[in-house]
Parts: C-alpha cells; structure tokens; sequence
C-alpha cells in the first residue's frame, strides 16, 4: 500500500506500507481526500521540540505523552474523508461503499490513539487506513468528499467562536487569516455575527477572509488593527511571540481575548495591561464532537462554503512539494491530498 511518511524532516512517498487490518470496532476505509494542516508542516519542521514540550504538560508525561520515534517514519494526516470499505469482526458499521469522515481518534483494545502523527497508526496521507466505527459520520448525500476533507479545520474555528460566547450585535476582530484564522471568520458568519474584522499582512490572505465572510480588512502595515476598531471578542489566529501582549495593550477595556493560534516559543505578557482593563484571556485546543458534526452540517447545507480556501490538490508522490508550498503562505490557503 502507498503512503506518505514524515522521515527525517522530509515527506517521502512509500510504496511498500503493510496494510491496516481492522480489529473489532474499526473500519478499513480508503481515503478520498486529507487536507494539510499547519501543525503538520510544523511537526515536520519542529517534531522534537513538539514532543518535549507535549512530555512536560502535567497529565501528558509518563506513558500519556507522544511515543514517537522521531529516527522512525511517522505517519500523519488528521483532515479526512474516506469510504467504508470492511468492518472488523462483529463491529456495527456502514456499509461498504459509505462515504465518511471521522473524528481522528482510533479506538481498540489497547485504548486509544489520536490519528495526528504516530509511527503505528496510519493517518489520511495513505490510500486506506483505520477508522473507530462508532465515531464514524456519514458524509451527506453530494457532497463533494474534498469538501468534507475540511470539516474537521472548520471545527477548530468553530470551537473558538463558541468558547468566545460572541454575540450577533458584537464586533470581532480576528488577527492572521491563515487557514485557522479563516475558518474562525466562517465560524462566526455561520452563528451569525454581523461585524467580522480581518487583519493580516497579505492581500490575498485578506481577500479570502472577505469570501468567508469578513465585513472588514485591514492591512497591520497601513496602522494598527484596533485603531478604527472596538472589538469585543479579539482571536489571535498568528501563533507568533509578543502577539498576545500586543493584543492585552490595545484590546478595550473589558474585552474578551481567545488565542487558538499555536505559539511554540515562549513569550512574555504584562498581566497589568489585563489586569487593569479587566481583560479576559481564553485559550483553544481542537472542538468538541457537536461542533465537527454542525461543522459538517453547515458544510452540506451550503452555510458555510469551503471550496474558496482549496488552493491545491496534490497526489500521495506530491505531498513533500506540497509542505514546500505551504511555507509561502501567500500561495496557498489549504492544498488537498487525494490519494
């Protein structure tokens, strides 16, 4: 079987991969589509510093860390869409022919293991992997499976939003319209908000953020964000040091600050500025199960249109090019492999 694998920092494709046999609960799907996500090109690039800070968190250390061999190949690929096409022995499951996608988390006997990055448990840059049937969702009736690809990003951005609590009349200020900040703009013309603020540097990125449905951009170069602005809810979707205390400076008094961009270095931060405009600071990970499912509804029922930020569709043999490309973020939003 093809799949690609992180060796070395570099995504190779291999054709010699053993293929996956489903145990009781589990599906053997093969993948329609798998979107490339920023915190793969970040694993490839930073995986070891990844797994010491995941080791250090209390509660993820010991046994509960990441167990991965980094001299080893590593599977990844958590965006996905697939089709059933066996169930493991006496699992309750679609059949075969279904079109699916899936929380990335694989059930069995042993526990279980989020489908991110592993050197056992293959992910969606493969042409078939393993499934957990009871966490299966049905891919509605014509929808095109590229686009359901997207579900699981739209959820990140969709949790953000919920976690801010937002109101419809209140304005939103959303920093960095890369694929995190743009499915956070989704998220909220999806629950309706009516003033949605872009900022980023790159024109295209901000032309995007309009198709999603940003009211406004603004371009940081011309001036401050917040200038011609009073949010109440501001997302920081750059991931970048100095971003957060920047925002707890010239946020307003009293507003509600909820960072989902990825920092890995450290930072620093003047809790005064929080402090004294009672400032509250809300950090996401990830979405809950009822919000990858209203992802995908809204998604079916053309609430929330995903097809603008496909920039690219790749082959297993293209995904290393692919991670190449991506390190320009002004030319692409999301880049698909279609296996």
């Amino acid at each position: 079987m093809r799949a690609a694998v992180l060796r070395n920092g570099r995504m190779i494709e291999r054709d010699d991969v053993t293929e996956p046999v489903p145990g009781p609960g589990q599906v053997l799907v093969g993948v329609k589509a798998c979107g490339i996500c920023g915190s793969d090109l970040h694993f490839a690039k930073h995986g070891a510093d990844v797994l010491e800070l995941n080791n250090q968190i209390d509660g993820f250390g010991g046994s509960g860390g990441m167990q991965i061999d980094l001299n080893d190949d590593v599977f990844m690929g958590h965006e996905f869409s697939a089709e059933v096409l066996e169930a493991g022995p006496d699992t309750d499951a679609p059949a075969a022919g279904t079109l699916v996608t899936s929380l990335p988390i694989l059930l069995s006997s042993a526990g279980f293991e989020p489908i991110v990055y592993s050197n056992k448990t293959i992910g969606g840059y493969a042409e078939r992997m393993l499934l957990s049937a009871p966490l299966l969702t049905p891919i509605p009736n014509g929808l095109d499976p590229r686009h359901a690809a997207l579900t699981e990003p739209m959820a990140v951005g969709l949790h953000a939003v919920n976690k801010s609590a937002i109101e419809r009349g209140e304005t939103a200020l959303v920093l960095g319209c890369g694929p995190i900040g743009i499915a956070i703009i989704a998220g909220l013309r999806h629950r309706g908000v009516e003033t949605i603020v872009a900022a980023d540097y790159s024109a295209g990125r901000r032309e995007l953020a309009e198709t999603m449905g940003a009211t406004t951009t603004v371009d940081p170069a011309d001036g401050s964000p917040f200038d011609d602005t009073s949010p109440r809810v501001v997302f920081e979707a750059v991931g970048v040091p100095g971003i957060i205390d920047d925002i707890l400076r010239r946020a307003p008094v009293g507003a509600r600050v909820v960072v989902a961009g990825v920092c890995m270095q450290a930072d620093t931060v003047h809790p005064y500025f929080a402090i004294a405009k009672q400032i509250n600071l809300q950090f996401v990970l990830a979405y809950d199960p009822a919000e990858f499912t209203d992802c995908l509804r809204a998604i079916a029922e053309g609430d929330i249109d995903v097809a603008p930020m496909i920039t690219g569709e790749v082959g297993l043999d293209g995904v290393g090019g692919a991670f190449d490309d991506l390190a320009h973020p002004d030319a692409h939003c999301k880049i698909l492999v279609t296996p």
